[in-house]
């Protein structure tokens, strides 16, 4: 199957469908509102708002959808919520157009504003959907008919894996799931004996990656569920992941329920934000990024300044720490303690008392100002501005033996400040950072740009009033 072609028919289609609309809706214009006639119509081609329309209008409905996610997961389809999506789209468009072109037209009456309005959605609405009910339908059809499917893997070797592999391989109608193999603990293979083993769960992102896998169906047995966390986190955001429903409590209610073949299982929602607020929280992680820095160069410098007469040692201090996907990433900061101050093995800082920390550093702590170059991560796209701090290795192993759901925090991109941080501060141990993954984790629960825009107000506050360590 081609994503890529598939995508286009739908955008080659949606952009004719909104030059059509836009035409005949100037026609209508034309002829009805401004009082003309249909011996007037080359008149209308003689209008160059027409052209313009003709350009502009077909950029503003596909960049509308795009924003609104309408080009991802275009074999997930469904008809019925298709038909929401449309309708939601069109009028929130129409409403757009409306007030930015339409709104300072030379009517007779206000009446006509409605006449307009219902006449562009109606047009644009029917023209738009019906090309796409065509195309979505010839999918739903191909993937009945199994003639596209999506590269599936099952996590599990027991008898609860052998049930679900049966029931997905006896289904009389195909829902397009073509099991490639299957991954389990120990990575040694079972008693599959017509499925390939492709690996243990350690090796999930790579397996993905290998075998372009699009969903996974996790059918552990009740002593290996703490692994579900790892499969969470390994597999990102792209991959849709269904288990069981006896798992619904794992996963924080973040669920939907969802029947398919034989067998009753939940889908995972992955996408914490809709793809318009991921779009707009990377583009507001870019702006902030590259104003602070701007606006920041003065203290930057003279922090550099500072830190670099006050103490032996490199202004900037870069430390690995585990991002997304569990990937390392560096993260770079002003140096806050003595150089080798790390000799012995990693160390959490101790506050106030810690001897490793420099004069100098201690302000920087207090008041955040270390943290600011890390605005260049937020620009590399290795963070965000708001997000769960990272963490080192080191510690993350310590913190999953007491809190294994930590590693849920390497669904979304580390931050440089977060909620944990504003609601709890710096932690000084690994029993503080497990107090502290509540909060991180209310957030991924409440994620939104509206909580991130809270987080960043607490911070300044925060900053304010001095109340770092």
């Amino acid at each position: 199957m081609n994503k890529t072609t598939q995508t286009l028919k739908y955008i080659i289609s949606d952009a004719l469908s909104s030059m059509l609309a836009w035409s005949l809706f100037f026609i209508f214009r034309k002829t009805s509102i401004e009082s003309g006639n249909f011996e007037d119509i080359n008149a209308v081609f003689a209008d160059n708002n027409f052209y313009y329309g003709l350009a502009i209008i077909p950029i503003f409905w596909l960049s509308l959808y795009y924003v609104q996610g309408y080009y991802q997961k275009i074999y997930k389809k469904a008809r019925l919520k298709d038909l929401i999506q449309t309708l939601f789209s069109c009028f929130v468009g129409v409403v757009i157009i409306f007030f930015a072109l339409l709104l300072d037209d030379n009517v007779q009456t206000y009446k006509n504003y409605y006449i307009s309005f219902f006449i562009l959605f109606s047009i644009h609405f029917v023209l738009t959907y019906i090309p796409r009910l065509i195309i979505t339908s010839k999918k739903v059809f191909n993937v009945h008919s199994n003639k596209i499917y999506f590269p599936t893997i099952i996590i599990g070797d027991g008898e609860k894996a052998s049930k679900i592999y049966q029931d997905l391989q006896s289904q009389e109608i195909s829902s397009g799931n073509k099991i490639i193999g299957f991954l389990n603990k120990s990575g040694n293979p079972t008693n599959f004996s017509d499925l390939q083993h492709l690996g243990q769960i350690s090796q999930l992102t790579e397996i993905i990656e290998q075998y372009k896998i699009e969903e996974i169906i996790v059918a552990l047995e009740q002593e290996e569920e703490n692994e579900i966390f790892d499969i969470i986190c390994l597999a990102g955001q792209d991959v849709e992941i269904k288990m069981p429903a006896d798992r619904r409590d794992i996963l924080m209610g973040n669920v939907k329920s969802n029947a398919i073949f034989n067998t009753p299982l939940i889908s995972v929602t992955h996408g914490l934000m809709d793809p318009w607020q991921q779009i707009l929280k990377r583009i507001f992680d870019i702006v902030i990024s590259l104003i602070a820095i701007i606006i920041l160069s003065p203290v930057y410098i003279i922090t550099a300044i500072i830190v670099y007469s006050t103490s032996k040692g490199p202004i900037f201090y870069k430390q690995e720490r585990i991002g997304y996907k569990g990937k390392p990433f560096y993260m770079h900061k002003f140096r806050s303690m003595y150089t080798n101050a790390e000799n012995n093995g990693p160390m959490l800082s101790s506050g106030d008392k810690d001897p490793r920390i420099t004069p100098f550093g201690r302000f920087m702590r207090k008041v955040r100002l270390d943290e600011i170059p890390q605005f260049y991560n937020v620009l590399k796209g290795t963070m965000s501005i708001v997000g769960p701090r990272p963490e080192r290795q080191f510690f993350i192993d310590q913190i999953v033996q007491k809190a294994p759901e930590y590693r849920l925090l390497h669904r979304v991109k580390p931050g440089i400040t977060s909620w944990g941080q504003v609601k709890y501060g710096y932690a000084e141990s690994v029993d503080e950072m497990v107090e502290r993954l509540k909060y991180d984790l209310i957030y991924m629960e409440n994620l939104s740009l509206s909580t991130d825009i809270k987080i960043l107000f607490y911070t300044a506050i925060i900053i304010i009033q001095g109340r770092g360590k």
